[in-house]
């Protein structure tokens, strides 16, 4: 993707907005200002990039992600809400849920892989046991995090799921680092209690 050009000119025609926040660029962005667009992929191209391959960690794929997240980014800016938080929070967001679905996509073409191989051969009916308890586990992991407020939700999938220490998930949601680590902990809370009313 090619940025668009001529940022610091148009930018310095538009009264008001700081030419390095965020908020007020994706603002400019819902308006169609390509080089408000510019800068915002400036100041989050290198932070989009580094959420993605911690969670693919694989470059190529990171790269590619990347860029479809920018783009989502100047697609949907008009969507951007600043009162459900920042707009950096607000692309890291569209970010790791980009890259969890390139993860499964690559998963489910694995299993289908598997599957394939799988029907060639006889399966002992322990593994088939296992593989069922598993998904079922899934499932219910799955509903118990949609039980979840957005920020619990969004904290414990960073930190588990994308391997981010509580500082990382804090910088990453622009929340403050006692909030994160209090909503991780009452989430963490729910999720045990919802998994083990599932599991009865």
């Amino acid at each position: 993707m090619t940025k668009p050009g001529g940022e610091r000119r148009r930018l310095s025609a538009v009264p008001g907005p700081a030419p390095d926040d965020p908020d007020e660029l994706l603002r400019l962005v819902a308006r169609g200002d390509e080089a408000a667009f510019g800068r915002l992929y400036d100041l989050l191209s290198a932070r989009v990039y580094g959420l993605v391959l911690r969670v693919l960690r694989d470059p190529a794929q990171a790269k590619e992600v990347a860029q479809e997240v920018l783009v989502e980014v100047w697609r949907t800016a008009a969507r951007y809400d600043p009162a459900r938080g920042s707009a950096t929070a607000w692309a890291c967001t569209i970010a790791h849920r980009r890259a969890v679905d390139r993860v499964r996509a690559e998963q489910a073409g694995a299993d289908r892989a598997r599957r394939v191989a799988a029907a060639s051969s006889e399966i002992a009916y322990d593994e088939v046991a296992e593989q069922a308890a598993a998904r079922l586990e899934r499932v219910q992991v799955r509903r118990c995090l949609d039980g979840l407020t957005e920020l619990q939700r969004e904290a414990i999938t960073l930190a588990y799921y994308g391997g981010h220490t509580y500082r990382e998930v804090a910088e990453l949601l622009d929340t403050a680092l006692p909030t994160v680590k209090t909503r991780m902990r009452d989430g963490l809370i729910r999720m045990r209690d919802c998994i083990g009313v599932a599991g009865r």
